[in-house]
Order: C-alpha cells, then sequence, then structure tokens
C-alpha cells in the first residue's frame, strides 16, 4: 500500500476540499437562480413558439381550446406514422388557457403567464409573516385595499433577505420585467374579475416606500418585486390602472 508524505497528505486534503466548495457553490448558484433561469427559458421558448395565453373568462362558450393540444392535433399520429422530435415541437398548441388558481382572491397575467393565489393582509414589516406567506403565492400589504375599492392595492412577491434564499420563494413575479404599458393583469377578488392596464414601470431604491405609503383617490394595483432576480438591490414596480377608468379618459 503506498504511503503518503504529510505535504501529500495536505495537498490531498486542500484539494478534496476545494473540489468540495466548487460543487457546493455549483449546487448553491443553481439552487438560488434555477427558478428564475427556468422560468425565464420557458418564457422565452415559448414567445418563440408564438404561444399566446387567453383567461378561461375570455373563451367563448362554444369554443374548447385544449391546454395540451389544439383540437386538430389532439388526436396525435396514427399507428403506422414515425414520431420525430420536431413533430411533438410542432404540436405545441398556440393557444393556452388560463384557469385561475383562486378566485377568492388570485391574480393572472396573460402575457407572462402568471397566475397565482393571493394571501391577503400580510404585514410588509414582519419578515416571518411576509416570507410565510411568499411560499405559497403572493403577497398583499396589510393596510392597503382591495380590487374595487378606491384605493391602492399593493401586491408583492420573491422578497428575500439574502441571494441565496431566492430559490425558496415564490417565482411567478419574476417575469414582470416583460411587462409593458397597455398589458393586462386580472385580479380575481371573492369571485370577481377586475381586469388592469399596465401604465407604469419603474425601478426604485429599496428604501424607496412611496409606492406603498402614498395615498391614492382612485383605484390603482400596483405590483412590486425585487430586482435584480436574486438580490436585494432594487425593486421593480409596475402600476396599472382598472380598463374601466382608462376607457372613460
Amino acid at each position: 500500500m503506498k504511503k503518503y508524505t504529510p505535504t501529500q497528505i495536505r495537498f490531498l486534503a486542500i484539494r478534496t476540499l476545494g473540489n468540495f466548495l466548487v460543487l457546493g457553490s455549483i449546487l448553491g448558484m443553481f439552487l438560488t437562480f434555477g427558478p428564475a433561469v427556468k422560468t425565464e427559458i420557458e418564457y422565452r421558448y415559448n414567445k418563440w413558439k408564438g404561444v399566446t395565453y387567453v383567461v378561461a373568462d375570455d373563451l367563448p362558450q362554444d369554443q374548447n381550446i385544449s391546454p395540451t393540444f389544439t383540437p386538430t392535433e389532439a388526436s396525435g399520429p396514427t399507428p403506422k406514422q414515425n414520431v420525430f422530435f420536431s413533430d411533438i415541437l410542432a404540436r405545441q398548441p398556440t393557444v393556452q388557457v388560463l384557469s385561475p388558481v383562486d378566485t377568492e382572491f388570485g391574480i393572472v397575467i396573460p402575457k407572462i403567464a402568471a397566475n397565482t393565489k393571493v394571501i391577503s393582509d400580510v404585514d410588509a414589516s414582519n419578515y416571518d409573516e411576509y416570507i410565510e406567506a411568499l411560499r405559497e403565492g403572493v403577497a398583499h400589504a396589510l393596510g392597503t385595499y382591495f380590487p374595487g375599492e378606491q384605493g391602492n392595492i399593493y401586491l408583492f412577491a420573491h422578497s428575500t433577505d439574502n441571494f441565496w434564499n431566492v430559490g425558496r420563494y415564490n417565482a411567478v413575479f419574476y417575469l414582470l420585467k416583460e411587462l409593458e404599458a397597455g398589458d393586462e393583469v386580472d385580479l380575481y377578488y371573492q369571485g370577481i374579475r377586475h381586469r388592469y392596464t399596465v401604465t407604469q414601470r419603474e425601478i426604485v431604491d429599496p428604501d424607496d416606500t412611496h409606492f406603498l405609503t402614498d395615498a391614492k383617490d382612485t383605484e390603482t394595483l400596483t405590483l412590486q418585486t425585487c430586482w435584480p432576480p436574486g438580490t436585494t438591490l432594487k425593486r421593480l414596480i409596475v402600476v396599472a390602472k382598472p380598463v374601466s377608468d382608462l376607457q372613460d379618459n
């Protein structure tokens, strides 16, 4: 059996420790940024494929669009046909239906396929409380208004104290950066659908709370997430107004 000198043993120990640290760093990066990367890739791929999303409420009653295949493609190939990967890609639907996961209090954003429940009256200053809420969905800030009321409805998600914790929380707001003026945001509250249109998007410092604290004399929907994803450097704010208010103007 080969004997190692003390110098060789130290070298092997240091090299082994170094390998573990490298692997640990790679795993940490994957756990941290994995949800964001996955969400981004899916969004880009579906955009390249021309996939669009519609809310189930918008479908005509006599129209049935499968969430998996379009009606003409749902039957698949005959037994004698050869199936290639390109065939599978081509069979993907160009329209996918979003059915709200929670009509008592939920949010649906068709452009980015966001669809999750909203946890109401979450104290944005209470770390334990809002972290628990963000594991389930989007948080509605305590003291702000509800859909249909004249005031600021403040929703936030993907909030974290440290970058390595980002993967633990709901990733539904990772793609808020894709929203532009004119895009649709839907809130469901007590079984009623409330439609909003994006009017503003802004990146602010984390200590800039005026979007949360400023009083609003009209119904306003404010969405917040951390920016960039996986950091606490900035906050991305998206503001939307009821469709009816914009149409009246």
